[in-house]
């Protein structure tokens, strides 16, 4: 078929007819797909697409569809996404988002994305409102005893977001569509519902419904999350950034030589008493303190996670030799990749980027022999679901407050590995490298705004760093130990620590090497100082 697309038929029976599938999947919806911002097969050659499910989103006549597509690409792999649809006659709507102009019943219209409607987001909003408990049909609503609305007033995009779509509801909720799904429950709805319903973790926007729906083959798939809206000053890593420009500004003008400050080691514990006058008088006693409050709260989060003795999904675990086999063949596979990105872009590495990309090519096997340690018999912690992609950008500053977001798990990660249970300590580690590169951020943002050489800032940010991380790992640790979540004595906890943030930075190197070579000296900074640390 070709345009203009002509129908006899009724929108709610128009998914029965193979000949709209055929047109609707064409290069029409493949050309519309690739230019969404949640579409995350921008790397790859995309084949064709198929429509493996769909089902209705419906209510007193009003029907929708929510579309399951399958994208297939050239290099034999496949995603699939959500896409809900509507009808529209209106000329002048959604001109952007149309995806398919067709005639249905002699009525002229265009196919769009339905999130556009104020009048399927009202729809869903309703649905959520009147959802049952122990719902069994194909499409589910459920909703928290925390939602307590009775009636929709008003929606709004909340803004440009990469991978999924979020709706804010009646200025109260966040209603999250997934874009890129799988087939299982999402991670993100998961820990939300776990942490905030079960374990009432305050510092999380609590849990308030969700939409899902059966397929075909019996899976639970996680189409949609609802919480609260958490008025907020933005993310922790902008709170850093300022708080990190102040800081390097008060190197002049206090005068201090940066190479007469006092140094730690890594991971030394240390309650604020500890740190230095010099550090203190340079750096403020506030950023300390904010510190030691994130480090409460990411404390409270793995308490809670790991206080579950009836979900299988959430009981803590000890390390086994499935657990080692799994963690060596994923992290020596992505060291390689990695390895073949740094010997392929040498050239475009400039200054100190270029000596630590050599320094890291020259000790490989070092590196990998650091992966390869990992002796699950030697550890005698428990693993516990974890956050998974923890850093200061999923932490929102609310107050003197930090609430954490975005449970969804590693972006590069299958969904099965996203919910293995891990060390609590990899999004201690997570963070920590969040703190490293907030440090490399702040001096490369502020070029000539600090009157001292790079080498000279670079110097200054690693004493500050590990004073950052000794503050949180004191408060941290003290917390957890004090509600028995066992995660290690002290050589275990430094063994993980450093285990998983050479992990992390591998993992950063990638993406570094291929968007922006100047900030690669931070993951390779990162792990040189692990490497050449022992």
């Amino acid at each position: 078929m070709k345009p203009p697309y002509e129908f006899n038929i009724a929108w709610e029976n128009l998914l029965d007819d193979d000949s709209f599938t055929e047109a609707f999947l064409s290069n029409v919806l493949q050309d519309y797909i690739v230019r969404q911002r949640w579409y995350g097969g921008k790397s790859s050659r995309l084949k064709y697409i198929e429509l493996p499910e769909h089902f209705r989103i419906q209510q007193r006549g009003e029907v929708y569809y929510g579309l399951l597509l399958e994208v297939n690409f050239e290099e034999a792999f496949y995603q699939h996404y959500f896409l809900p649809i509507a009808f529209v006659s209106d000329e002048n709507f959604a001109k952007k988002d149309r995806i398919l102009p067709l005639k249905l019943n002699g009525q002229d219209g265009f196919i769009i994305d339905a999130l556009n409607l104020d009048a399927f987001r009202k729809l869903v909003f309703e649905r959520l409102i009147t959802a049952e408990p122990n719902d069994t049909t194909k499409v589910r609503y459920h909703k928290s005893s925390f939602f307590t609305d009775t009636e929709y007033q008003s929606s709004r995009f909340m803004g440009v977001e990469q991978s999924n779509t979020s709706i804010i509801m009646n200025d109260k909720y966040v209603i999250k569509f997934f874009r890129r799904i799988y087939a299982d429950k999402n991670p993100d709805y998961e820990m939300s519902r776990f942490l905030s319903e079960k374990k009432g973790y305050k510092n999380t926007p609590a849990y308030m419904g969700s939409l899902s729906i059966i397929d075909s083959e019996n899976a639970n798939i996680t189409i949609a999350l609802m919480q609260e809206l958490l008025p907020n000053k933005g993310d922790a890593w902008d709170f850093m950034l300022k708080e990190l420009d102040v800081i390097f500004q008060c190197l002049e003008r206090k005068g201090i030589d940066v190479y007469s400050l006092p140094q730690i080691e890594s991971f030394k514990r240390l309650q604020i008493g500890d740190v230095p006058p010099q550090i203190i008088d340079w750096a403020g006693l506030n950023v300390f303190l904010k510190l030691q409050t994130l480090a409460q709260r990411t404390a409270e989060m793995h308490i809670a996670l790991g206080s579950e003795f009836e979900d299988t999904a959430f009981t803590p675990e000890h390390f086994n030799g499935d657990y080692e086999v799994w963690l060596k063949n994923r992290l020596l596979y992505q060291f390689q990749n990695r390895l073949n990105t740094v010997e392929n872009n040498i050239g475009r590495l400039k200054g100190l980027s270029a000596e630590l990309a050599k320094e890291f090519l020259e000790r490989k096997n070092d590196i990998r022999k650091r992966f390869i340690s990992f002796d699950w018999t030697k550890l005698k912690g428990e693993r516990l679901r974890v956050h998974g992609d923890y850093h200061l950008g999923q932490v929102l500053v609310r107050d003197e407050d930090f609430y954490l977001i975005d449970f969804e798990g590693e972006p590069e990660s299958t969904i099965r590995d996203r919910k293995v249970k891990q060390p609590p300590l990899k999004d201690v580690a997570g963070i920590f490298r969040s703190f490293h590169y907030a440090v490399y951020a702040t001096i490369f943002n502020n070029e000539g705004r600090y009157p001292y050489k790079q080498e000279e800032l670079f110097h200054a940010g690693e004493i500050l760093y590990h004073y950052f991380t000794g503050v949180f790992l004191q408060t941290y640790v003290a917390l957890i130990q004090e509600n028995n979540i066992n995660i290690g004595y002290t050589q275990e906890r430094i063994f993980l620590l450093e285990y998983c943030m050479l992990e992390k930075a591998v993992y950063e190197l990638g993406y570094e090497m291929n968007s922006r070579p100047l900030w690669a000296v931070i993951p390779l900074q990162g792990i040189m100082s692990i490497i050449n640390n022992n």
